[in-house]
Protein backbone atom coordinates (compact mmCIF):
# COMPACT_ATOMS: atom_id res chain seq x y z
CA UNK A 1 0.00 0.00 0.00
CA UNK A 2 1.26 3.49 -0.99
CA UNK A 3 1.87 5.60 2.41
CA UNK A 4 -0.12 8.29 1.09
CA UNK A 5 -3.74 5.67 0.71
CA UNK A 6 -5.59 5.81 3.76
CA UNK A 7 -5.47 2.62 5.85
CA UNK A 8 -8.96 1.45 5.69
CA UNK A 9 -11.26 1.61 8.93
CA UNK A 10 -10.50 -0.84 11.48
CA UNK A 11 -13.98 -3.65 12.01
CA UNK A 12 -14.37 -5.07 15.04
CA UNK A 13 -14.96 -8.66 15.65
CA UNK A 14 -19.03 -8.11 16.32
CA UNK A 15 -19.09 -6.61 12.54
CA UNK A 16 -17.27 -9.75 11.19
CA UNK A 17 -19.40 -12.18 13.00
CA UNK A 18 -21.85 -10.46 11.25
CA UNK A 19 -20.99 -10.51 7.99
CA UNK A 20 -20.09 -14.33 8.53
CA UNK A 21 -23.67 -15.52 9.88
CA UNK A 22 -25.36 -13.72 6.87
CA UNK A 23 -22.91 -15.32 4.18
CA UNK A 24 -23.15 -19.19 5.43
CA UNK A 25 -26.70 -19.62 4.87
CA UNK A 26 -25.84 -18.81 1.08
CA UNK A 27 -22.79 -21.30 1.08
CA UNK A 28 -25.05 -24.52 2.09
CA UNK A 29 -25.75 -25.96 -1.26
CA UNK A 30 -25.88 -29.33 -2.03
CA UNK A 31 -24.04 -31.32 -4.12
CA UNK A 32 -26.97 -32.54 -6.00
CA UNK A 33 -28.25 -28.50 -6.29
CA UNK A 34 -24.94 -27.64 -7.24
CA UNK A 35 -25.14 -30.57 -10.02
CA UNK A 36 -28.81 -29.81 -11.21
CA UNK A 37 -28.32 -25.89 -11.12
CA UNK A 38 -24.46 -25.90 -12.63
CA UNK A 39 -23.84 -23.01 -15.16
CA UNK A 40 -22.71 -25.82 -17.24
CA UNK A 41 -24.70 -29.06 -18.68
CA UNK A 42 -23.71 -32.13 -17.12
CA UNK A 43 -24.59 -35.52 -18.52
CA UNK A 44 -23.73 -39.11 -17.73
CA UNK A 45 -23.17 -42.22 -20.07
CA UNK A 46 -22.66 -45.74 -20.22
CA UNK A 47 -19.61 -47.00 -22.29
CA UNK A 48 -22.07 -47.53 -25.52
CA UNK A 49 -23.19 -44.13 -25.16
CA UNK A 50 -26.72 -44.72 -23.55
CA UNK A 51 -27.55 -41.78 -21.09
CA UNK A 52 -27.06 -42.47 -17.30
CA UNK A 53 -28.21 -38.86 -15.99
CA UNK A 54 -28.48 -35.62 -17.03
CA UNK A 55 -28.79 -32.37 -15.33
CA UNK A 56 -31.55 -29.69 -15.31
CA UNK A 57 -29.53 -27.45 -16.85
CA UNK A 58 -28.86 -29.46 -20.23
CA UNK A 59 -32.39 -30.44 -20.03
CA UNK A 60 -33.28 -26.65 -20.27
CA UNK A 61 -30.82 -25.61 -22.90
CA UNK A 62 -32.22 -28.83 -24.81
CA UNK A 63 -36.16 -28.69 -23.89
CA UNK A 64 -36.37 -32.02 -23.01
CA UNK A 65 -37.82 -33.93 -20.06
CA UNK A 66 -35.18 -36.34 -17.84
CA UNK A 67 -37.53 -39.57 -18.79
CA UNK A 68 -36.97 -38.63 -22.05
CA UNK A 69 -33.67 -39.25 -22.12
CA UNK A 70 -32.48 -41.26 -19.53
CA UNK A 71 -32.05 -45.35 -20.34
CA UNK A 72 -33.67 -44.24 -23.96
CA UNK A 73 -31.67 -42.29 -25.66
CA UNK A 74 -27.79 -42.48 -26.30
CA UNK A 75 -25.46 -39.20 -26.44
CA UNK A 76 -24.78 -39.04 -30.17
CA UNK A 77 -28.72 -39.27 -30.40
CA UNK A 78 -28.53 -35.72 -29.15
CA UNK A 79 -25.97 -34.27 -32.02
CA UNK A 80 -26.90 -33.24 -35.57
CA UNK A 81 -25.67 -35.09 -38.29
CA UNK A 82 -22.64 -33.60 -38.89
CA UNK A 83 -21.71 -33.75 -35.41
CA UNK A 84 -22.92 -37.66 -35.29
CA UNK A 85 -20.48 -38.46 -38.04
CA UNK A 86 -17.80 -36.13 -36.22
CA UNK A 87 -18.29 -37.98 -32.95
CA UNK A 88 -18.30 -41.57 -34.26
CA UNK A 89 -15.30 -40.86 -36.47
CA UNK A 90 -12.95 -38.68 -34.28
CA UNK A 91 -14.58 -38.02 -30.85
CA UNK A 92 -15.62 -41.52 -29.68
CA UNK A 93 -12.14 -43.42 -31.19
CA UNK A 94 -9.78 -41.01 -29.58
CA UNK A 95 -11.50 -40.80 -26.08
CA UNK A 96 -11.41 -44.50 -26.48
CA UNK A 97 -7.51 -44.37 -27.01
CA UNK A 98 -7.09 -41.52 -24.26
CA UNK A 99 -9.32 -41.54 -21.63
CA UNK A 100 -10.30 -37.98 -22.07
CA UNK A 101 -11.62 -35.15 -24.60
CA UNK A 102 -11.44 -31.44 -24.18
CA UNK A 103 -13.19 -28.37 -25.50
CA UNK A 104 -14.50 -30.28 -28.58
CA UNK A 105 -16.81 -28.18 -30.73
CA UNK A 106 -20.12 -29.45 -31.38
CA UNK A 107 -23.54 -28.86 -32.01
CA UNK A 108 -26.62 -30.08 -30.35
CA UNK A 109 -29.92 -30.81 -31.28
CA UNK A 110 -32.57 -29.48 -29.03
CA UNK A 111 -36.13 -30.62 -28.80
CA UNK A 112 -37.70 -28.41 -31.06
CA UNK A 113 -34.66 -28.82 -33.75
CA UNK A 114 -32.52 -25.73 -32.78
CA UNK A 115 -28.98 -25.71 -32.99
CA UNK A 116 -26.97 -24.99 -29.76
CA UNK A 117 -23.57 -24.55 -30.62
CA UNK A 118 -21.42 -26.22 -27.24
CA UNK A 119 -18.25 -27.32 -26.20
CA UNK A 120 -17.92 -30.88 -25.06
CA UNK A 121 -14.84 -32.39 -22.39
CA UNK A 122 -15.42 -36.14 -21.70
CA UNK A 123 -13.73 -38.39 -19.26
CA UNK A 124 -13.91 -41.86 -18.78
CA UNK A 125 -14.14 -43.29 -14.97
CA UNK A 126 -12.50 -46.60 -14.53
CA UNK A 127 -12.78 -48.90 -11.58
CA UNK A 128 -9.75 -49.88 -9.26
CA UNK A 129 -8.38 -52.61 -11.61
CA UNK A 130 -8.62 -49.67 -14.61
CA UNK A 131 -11.96 -50.85 -16.03
CA UNK A 132 -14.43 -48.54 -17.88
CA UNK A 133 -17.28 -47.76 -15.73
CA UNK A 134 -18.95 -44.84 -17.75
CA UNK A 135 -18.19 -41.36 -19.52
CA UNK A 136 -18.68 -37.86 -17.52
CA UNK A 137 -19.01 -35.35 -19.77
CA UNK A 138 -18.77 -31.67 -19.58
CA UNK A 139 -21.26 -29.36 -22.12
CA UNK A 140 -20.26 -25.53 -22.16
CA UNK A 141 -22.77 -23.19 -23.90
CA UNK A 142 -21.01 -21.65 -26.74
CA UNK A 143 -23.44 -19.51 -28.43
CA UNK A 144 -22.03 -16.02 -27.87
CA UNK A 145 -18.31 -17.43 -28.81
CA UNK A 146 -20.36 -18.88 -31.98
CA UNK A 147 -21.95 -15.62 -32.34
CA UNK A 148 -18.63 -13.91 -31.73
CA UNK A 149 -16.97 -16.11 -34.34
CA UNK A 150 -19.50 -15.47 -36.91
CA UNK A 151 -18.96 -11.72 -36.56
CA UNK A 152 -15.60 -12.33 -37.22
CA UNK A 153 -16.11 -14.60 -40.15
CA UNK A 154 -18.75 -11.64 -41.31
CA UNK A 155 -16.17 -8.99 -41.11
CA UNK A 156 -13.56 -11.28 -42.63
CA UNK A 157 -15.30 -11.86 -45.35
CA UNK A 158 -16.56 -8.16 -45.88
CA UNK A 159 -12.17 -7.44 -45.67
CA UNK A 160 -11.84 -9.68 -48.12
CA UNK A 161 -14.59 -8.71 -50.59
CA UNK A 162 -13.31 -4.59 -50.07
CA UNK A 163 -10.13 -6.06 -51.41
CA UNK A 164 -11.17 -7.74 -54.37
CA UNK A 165 -13.38 -4.75 -55.04
CA UNK A 166 -10.11 -2.57 -54.36
CA UNK A 167 -8.24 -4.76 -56.75
CA UNK A 168 -10.97 -4.58 -59.48
CA UNK A 169 -10.89 -1.00 -59.37
CA UNK A 170 -7.54 -0.86 -59.57
CA UNK A 171 -7.22 -2.99 -62.34
CA UNK A 172 -9.39 -1.37 -64.63
CA UNK A 173 -7.91 2.13 -63.34
CA UNK A 174 -4.82 0.60 -64.93
CA UNK A 175 -6.71 -0.11 -68.00
CA UNK A 176 -8.05 3.77 -68.27
CA UNK A 177 -3.94 5.17 -67.55
CA UNK A 178 -3.04 2.61 -70.26
CA UNK A 179 -5.64 3.91 -73.12
CA UNK A 180 -4.86 6.72 -72.08
CA UNK A 181 -0.95 6.77 -72.18
CA UNK A 182 -1.32 5.48 -75.53
CA UNK A 183 -3.55 8.17 -76.84
CA UNK A 184 -0.73 10.47 -75.83
CA UNK A 185 1.91 8.57 -78.08
CA UNK A 186 1.49 7.99 -82.03
CA UNK A 187 -0.28 4.04 -82.13
CA UNK A 188 2.67 2.92 -84.72
CA UNK A 189 6.05 5.11 -86.27
CA UNK A 190 5.61 5.91 -89.75
CA UNK A 191 7.43 4.04 -92.82
CA UNK A 192 10.08 6.77 -93.56
CA UNK A 193 12.11 5.69 -97.02
CA UNK A 194 15.56 4.72 -96.28
CA UNK A 195 15.27 5.42 -92.48
CA UNK A 196 14.73 2.43 -89.53
CA UNK A 197 13.30 3.53 -86.70
CA UNK A 198 12.54 2.20 -83.40
CA UNK A 199 11.13 3.85 -80.45
CA UNK A 200 10.00 2.32 -76.49
CA UNK A 201 7.83 4.12 -73.73
CA UNK A 202 8.75 2.71 -69.96
CA UNK A 203 5.85 3.54 -67.13
CA UNK A 204 7.37 4.08 -64.27
CA UNK A 205 3.69 2.96 -62.47
CA UNK A 206 0.85 1.35 -63.49
CA UNK A 207 -1.28 3.83 -61.30
CA UNK A 208 -0.32 7.50 -63.13
CA UNK A 209 -0.28 8.95 -67.09
CA UNK A 210 3.18 9.96 -67.66
CA UNK A 211 5.02 13.17 -68.99
CA UNK A 212 7.17 11.56 -71.33
CA UNK A 213 6.55 11.43 -75.12
CA UNK A 214 7.66 11.19 -78.75
CA UNK A 215 6.05 11.70 -82.30
CA UNK A 216 7.42 11.33 -85.89
CA UNK A 217 5.39 12.53 -88.42
CA UNK A 218 5.68 13.92 -92.79
CA UNK A 219 6.18 17.51 -93.61
CA UNK A 220 5.60 16.98 -96.89
CA UNK A 221 8.36 16.79 -99.71
CA UNK A 222 10.62 14.38 -98.45
CA UNK A 223 10.87 16.28 -95.11
CA UNK A 224 10.10 14.39 -91.48
CA UNK A 225 9.62 16.15 -88.03
CA UNK A 226 10.78 14.33 -84.73
CA UNK A 227 10.46 15.30 -81.60
CA UNK A 228 11.02 13.93 -77.61
CA UNK A 229 9.64 15.38 -74.23
CA UNK A 230 8.91 15.50 -71.25
CA UNK A 231 6.44 17.00 -68.84
CA UNK A 232 6.81 18.12 -65.62
CA UNK A 233 5.15 16.26 -62.96
CA UNK A 234 2.53 13.16 -63.10
CA UNK A 235 -0.81 12.24 -63.52
CA UNK A 236 -3.91 13.99 -65.35
CA UNK A 237 -2.38 17.63 -65.69
CA UNK A 238 0.50 16.32 -67.15
CA UNK A 239 -1.03 14.33 -69.75
CA UNK A 240 -3.02 17.40 -70.55
CA UNK A 241 0.39 19.27 -71.02
CA UNK A 242 1.87 15.82 -72.87
CA UNK A 243 -1.28 16.51 -75.51
CA UNK A 244 -1.14 19.99 -75.84
CA UNK A 245 2.78 19.62 -76.47
CA UNK A 246 2.45 16.91 -78.96
CA UNK A 247 -0.47 18.37 -80.88
CA UNK A 248 1.22 22.31 -80.72
CA UNK A 249 4.51 20.69 -82.15
CA UNK A 250 2.87 19.33 -85.07
CA UNK A 251 0.62 22.21 -86.03
CA UNK A 252 3.39 24.49 -85.83
CA UNK A 253 5.72 22.16 -87.94
CA UNK A 254 3.29 22.02 -90.52
CA UNK A 255 3.04 25.56 -90.44
CA UNK A 256 6.56 26.84 -90.18
CA UNK A 257 9.02 23.28 -90.69
CA UNK A 258 12.41 25.17 -88.69
CA UNK A 259 12.78 23.72 -85.54
CA UNK A 260 13.74 26.77 -83.49
CA UNK A 261 10.89 28.66 -84.73
CA UNK A 262 8.46 25.29 -83.24
CA UNK A 263 10.16 25.50 -79.81
CA UNK A 264 9.39 29.25 -79.50
CA UNK A 265 5.83 28.58 -80.53
CA UNK A 266 5.62 25.76 -78.16
CA UNK A 267 6.97 27.75 -75.73
CA UNK A 268 4.69 30.79 -75.70
CA UNK A 269 1.31 27.93 -76.02
CA UNK A 270 2.56 26.73 -72.67
CA UNK A 271 3.54 29.97 -70.63
CA UNK A 272 0.54 31.38 -71.82
CA UNK A 273 -1.57 28.24 -70.97
CA UNK A 274 -0.24 27.84 -67.63
CA UNK A 275 1.03 31.13 -66.19
CA UNK A 276 -0.29 31.99 -62.61
CA UNK A 277 0.20 29.59 -59.57
CA UNK A 278 0.21 26.21 -61.11
CA UNK A 279 2.84 26.42 -64.00
CA UNK A 280 3.58 23.77 -66.07
CA UNK A 281 6.75 22.88 -68.79
CA UNK A 282 8.84 20.73 -70.19
CA UNK A 283 12.19 19.55 -71.93
CA UNK A 284 12.07 19.33 -75.57
CA UNK A 285 14.45 18.47 -78.54
CA UNK A 286 12.57 18.58 -82.05
CA UNK A 287 14.18 17.19 -85.35
CA UNK A 288 14.00 18.33 -88.82
CA UNK A 289 14.78 15.16 -91.26
CA UNK A 290 15.87 16.05 -95.21
CA UNK A 291 16.71 13.24 -97.25
CA UNK A 292 20.39 14.53 -98.54
CA UNK A 293 20.14 12.80 -102.41
CA UNK A 294 19.57 9.23 -103.23
CA UNK A 295 17.94 7.08 -100.69
CA UNK A 296 21.35 5.14 -99.45
CA UNK A 297 23.16 8.74 -98.81
CA UNK A 298 22.00 9.46 -96.01
CA UNK A 299 20.28 12.31 -94.05
CA UNK A 300 20.61 16.53 -93.06
CA UNK A 301 19.43 16.66 -89.49
CA UNK A 302 18.80 19.97 -88.08
CA UNK A 303 17.67 19.82 -83.86
CA UNK A 304 16.55 22.43 -81.87
CA UNK A 305 17.07 21.84 -77.77
CA UNK A 306 14.91 23.17 -74.83
CA UNK A 307 16.42 22.45 -71.74
CA UNK A 308 16.71 18.33 -73.16
CA UNK A 309 18.97 15.38 -72.48
CA UNK A 310 21.62 15.48 -75.68
CA UNK A 311 20.96 12.93 -78.03
CA UNK A 312 23.36 10.10 -78.90
CA UNK A 313 24.83 8.91 -82.40
CA UNK A 314 26.26 5.80 -83.03
CA UNK A 315 28.13 6.11 -86.21
CA UNK A 316 28.96 3.03 -88.56
CA UNK A 317 32.44 3.05 -87.92
CA UNK A 318 32.09 1.58 -84.25
CA UNK A 319 32.30 5.13 -82.05
CA UNK A 320 29.79 7.08 -80.32
CA UNK A 321 28.88 10.63 -78.94
CA UNK A 322 27.23 12.95 -78.00
CA UNK A 323 25.08 15.83 -79.79
CA UNK A 324 24.79 18.52 -77.08
CA UNK A 325 22.11 21.17 -77.47
CA UNK A 326 23.71 23.95 -74.49
CA UNK A 327 21.87 26.15 -73.61
CA UNK A 328 18.60 25.82 -73.93
CA UNK A 329 15.67 26.63 -71.19
CA UNK A 330 12.65 24.68 -70.41
CA UNK A 331 9.90 25.39 -72.87
CA UNK A 332 7.04 26.99 -71.53
CA UNK A 333 8.70 28.57 -67.74
CA UNK A 334 9.98 32.16 -69.37
CA UNK A 335 7.86 34.56 -71.79
CA UNK A 336 10.87 34.29 -73.98
CA UNK A 337 12.58 30.29 -74.73
CA UNK A 338 15.73 30.10 -75.26
CA UNK A 339 16.73 27.15 -77.77
CA UNK A 340 19.82 25.68 -79.20
CA UNK A 341 20.29 24.72 -82.43
CA UNK A 342 22.95 22.43 -84.10
CA UNK A 343 23.57 20.26 -87.16
CA UNK A 344 24.49 16.85 -88.00
CA UNK A 345 24.20 13.87 -90.74
CA UNK A 346 23.10 10.17 -90.94
CA UNK A 347 25.40 8.74 -92.77
CA UNK A 348 24.52 4.90 -93.79
CA UNK A 349 25.38 2.42 -90.64
CA UNK A 350 24.82 5.86 -88.29
CA UNK A 351 21.48 5.80 -85.65
CA UNK A 352 20.39 8.61 -83.67
CA UNK A 353 18.85 8.21 -80.32
CA UNK A 354 16.81 10.30 -78.45
CA UNK A 355 15.82 9.54 -74.75
CA UNK A 356 14.36 11.27 -71.55
CA UNK A 357 16.17 11.37 -68.78
CA UNK A 358 14.75 8.66 -66.52
CA UNK A 359 17.26 6.79 -68.11
CA UNK A 360 20.20 8.21 -67.09
CA UNK A 361 18.43 9.03 -63.34
CA UNK A 362 18.07 6.10 -62.60
CA UNK A 363 19.46 4.56 -59.32
CA UNK A 364 22.24 1.75 -59.54
CA UNK A 365 24.16 0.31 -55.82
CA UNK A 366 26.92 3.03 -57.09
CA UNK A 367 24.99 5.91 -57.60
CA UNK A 368 22.72 7.35 -60.43
CA UNK A 369 23.17 6.19 -63.66
CA UNK A 370 24.52 9.23 -65.54
CA UNK A 371 26.03 10.35 -68.54
CA UNK A 372 28.83 8.89 -69.15
CA UNK A 373 27.70 5.35 -68.38
CA UNK A 374 25.05 5.36 -70.92
CA UNK A 375 27.70 6.87 -73.52
CA UNK A 376 30.02 3.98 -72.91
CA UNK A 377 26.81 1.52 -72.73
CA UNK A 378 26.00 2.60 -76.49
CA UNK A 379 29.65 3.05 -77.76
CA UNK A 380 30.23 -1.00 -76.99
CA UNK A 381 26.77 -1.66 -78.93
CA UNK A 382 27.61 0.45 -81.87
CA UNK A 383 27.73 0.28 -84.78
CA UNK A 384 23.97 -0.85 -84.11
CA UNK A 385 20.93 -0.21 -85.83
CA UNK A 386 17.50 1.67 -84.51
CA UNK A 387 15.83 -1.30 -83.26
CA UNK A 388 18.83 -3.57 -81.80
CA UNK A 389 19.78 0.06 -80.30
CA UNK A 390 15.98 0.17 -78.42
CA UNK A 391 16.31 -3.18 -77.43
CA UNK A 392 19.58 -3.15 -75.90
CA UNK A 393 18.30 0.11 -73.91
CA UNK A 394 15.06 -1.85 -73.00
CA UNK A 395 17.02 -4.67 -71.57
CA UNK A 396 19.17 -1.99 -69.78
CA UNK A 397 15.89 -0.14 -68.33
CA UNK A 398 14.68 -3.45 -67.10
CA UNK A 399 17.99 -4.18 -65.37
CA UNK A 400 17.20 -1.43 -62.89
CA UNK A 401 14.63 -2.21 -61.40
CA UNK A 402 12.99 -0.51 -58.59
CA UNK A 403 15.91 1.70 -59.34
CA UNK A 404 13.78 2.84 -62.37
CA UNK A 405 11.48 5.24 -60.79
CA UNK A 406 10.72 7.13 -63.45
CA UNK A 407 8.89 7.41 -66.80
CA UNK A 408 11.31 6.89 -69.62
CA UNK A 409 10.96 7.67 -73.67
CA UNK A 410 13.54 6.37 -76.43
CA UNK A 411 12.99 7.12 -80.03
CA UNK A 412 15.94 5.55 -82.29
CA UNK A 413 16.53 6.73 -86.08
CA UNK A 414 18.82 4.74 -88.00
CA UNK A 415 20.07 4.88 -91.54
CA UNK A 416 20.81 1.28 -93.04
CA UNK A 417 24.30 0.62 -93.73
CA UNK A 418 25.77 0.00 -97.31
CA UNK A 419 25.44 -3.73 -98.77
CA UNK A 420 28.66 -4.70 -99.21
CA UNK A 421 29.52 -6.37 -102.43
CA UNK A 422 31.50 -9.57 -102.54
CA UNK A 423 34.26 -9.62 -104.85
CA UNK A 424 34.06 -11.77 -108.16
CA UNK A 425 37.17 -14.44 -108.55
CA UNK A 426 38.56 -13.78 -112.01
CA UNK A 427 38.05 -16.55 -114.83
CA UNK A 428 41.25 -19.09 -115.43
Amino acid sequence: MSPREPAPPPQDAGSLAEQAAAVAPLLEDSAEDLYENAPCGYLSTLMNGTLAKVNGTLLSWLGYRREELVGRRRFADLLTIGGKLYHETHFAPLLQMQGEVHGIAMELKAADGARLPVLVTSVVKTDAAGEPLLIRTTVTDARDRRAYEQELLRARRAAEEAHREAERSREHLHEVVAVLQRSLLPPSLPLVPGLETAAHYHTASPDHLGGDFYDLFSLGGGRWAFCLGDVCGKGPEAAAVTSLARHTLRAAAMNDPDPEAVLHTLNSVLYERYTGDDPRYCTVVLGLLEAAGPRDTGFDITLAGGGHPPALLLRDDGTARYVPTPGGVLIGILPRSSVTVVRTRLEPGDTLVLYTDGLTEARTPAGRYGDEQLLAHVSALAPSGAEPTVKALTDLLESFGNGLDDDTAILALGVPARAHENPTSSPC
